[in-house]
């Protein structure tokens, strides 16, 4: 399978992957997350462990388990930490720390290597016995509730290693190293794959959409910081120029993100009853959709006012759609503006260039030729898959020869 990549990334890269897994091959290595399926964290890993696996490394992959109370109590962390500004009852860490100890009692976690990610499961490391840890961070921590974060600054400052996604992230109250590691994407996988237009056009189609017609497009969770009724306001400015024009909003429910129905209803609202605006709430393994939904599209929109990484947008550019970004977290390492697309702060200016890359087919494809060069050099899964490798091998000082 690892042999499939070369036609993208060189046969030098597969090289290299291979004489580091060697150095690595007596280490067990475990991931634990917080959710089987739905985002990019599932998505990365259910594509990350086979291929660590087919290298001979003795990878494995848990999930912890939560009831709702557990997981409103981490959406409520994860928003804090992202910035948004609320009350956290004091009772709330009382029941992070109870699941914590209850995952701890369940999950065997004696392995030599342990990727926790998240916040979720951050707490793990109370319990650990063995091994190295590595906290792996896949949210936006440049300005994070003072409070929030200092609780967990406390478990975080336990692991041998952090992992952040880009520079802002990075933390100046942490004694631990700590590393930048880029997420990505696999172009293997059926969400990225190549699909024929037939394909698409008959997917879009089901949903009835019009695949002759303009299509915005914003495929992520219904999350505030996604800002979805940003997406709508940018879309009905947009339309005033482009008459015609239809949007799709197509995102998965999440068992770890209690906030999604009523952030959906609150979309389905501003929505209003227009027929051109199409909010799909699709299973979390709906790969295929998504793909064709990327494909058919115009133009794409990542119009986050905070953001991990936003994986949605490597997988537009991978397809050679130019994509309309909010400048937040990884969106701004995926986004060169006015190169791969362009970087907005609010929907009238969202509105400006959706407009104007609807009327520009010609600039349209360069950019959209520039974001797939742009990813297959820096956001494809064997990227990720070597950088982890390297930081095994630096966390186990087997990284000089």
């Amino acid at each position: 399978m690892l042999e499939k990549y070369a036609q993208f990334v060189g046969e030098d890269e597969i090289d290299a992957i291979v004489k580091l897994a060697q150095r690595l091959e007596d280490l067990s290595i475990l991931h634990v997350n917080s959710t089987a399926a739905g985002g990019g964290v599932a998505e990365i890993l259910n594509r990350l462990i086979p291929l660590m696996r087919e290298l001979g490394l003795r990878a494995d992959w848990k999930v912890i388990r939560g009831d709702q109370e557990f997981f409103t109590v981490t959406k409520t962390f994860h928003n804090a930490l992202q910035g948004t500004t609320s009350a956290v009852p004091e009772h709330y860490y009382s029941i992070y720390e109870k699941w914590q100890e209850i995952n701890a009692n369940e999950l065997d976690l004696d392995y030599d290597v342990v990727f926790i990610h998240d916040p979720q499961p951050a707490g793990l490391v109370k319990y650990r016995k063995k091994g190295l840890w590595i906290w792996r961070c896949h949210i936006d921590l440049s300005t994070p509730d003072p409070h929030v974060w200092s609780y967990l600054r406390r478990y975080v400052s336990q692991y041998n290693l952090a992992i952040f996604h880009i520079p802002d992230f990075a933390r100046d109250d942490l004694d631990i190293p700590q590393l930048l590691i880029p997420p990505s994407i696999d172009p293997l996988s059926p969400k990225n794959m190549e699909l024929p237009q037939t394909a698409v056009e008959r997917i879009v189609r089901k949903f009835d959409v019009d695949p002759e017609r303009p299509l915005l497009l914003q495929v992520s969770r219904f999350d505030r910081a996604k800002d979805p009724l940003g997406v709508v306001e940018a879309y009905r400015l947009a339309k005033r120029h482009v008459p015609d024009l239809q949007l799709v909003y197509l995102g998965s429910p999440a068992h770890d993100d209690p906030e999604g129905e009523a952030v959906y209803n609150e979309t389905l609202k501003a929505a209003g009853g227009d027929r051109d605006i199409h909010l799909l709430m699709l299973p979390p393994d709906s790969h295929v959709e998504v793909n064709a939904f990327q494909r058919a599209a115009t133009v794409v929109m990542q119009k986050s006012i905070r953001e991990g990484f936003g994986l949605t947008v490597s997988e537009a550019l991978w397809k050679r759609k130019p994509v309309v970004g909010g400048r937040a977290g990884g969106i701004k390492i995926q986004v060169i503006h006015g190169v791969t697309g362009f970087l907005v702060t609010s929907p009238k200016t969202a509105a400006h260039y959706t407009t104007y890359l609807i009327r520009e087919k010609r600039v349209r494809e360069e950019m959209g030729n520039a974001g797939r060069e742009h990813v297959r050099r820096n956001f494809l899964i064997t990227h990720q898959l070597r950088r982890y490798l390297m930081a095994i091998a630096y966390a186990a000082k087997r990284h000089r020869v």
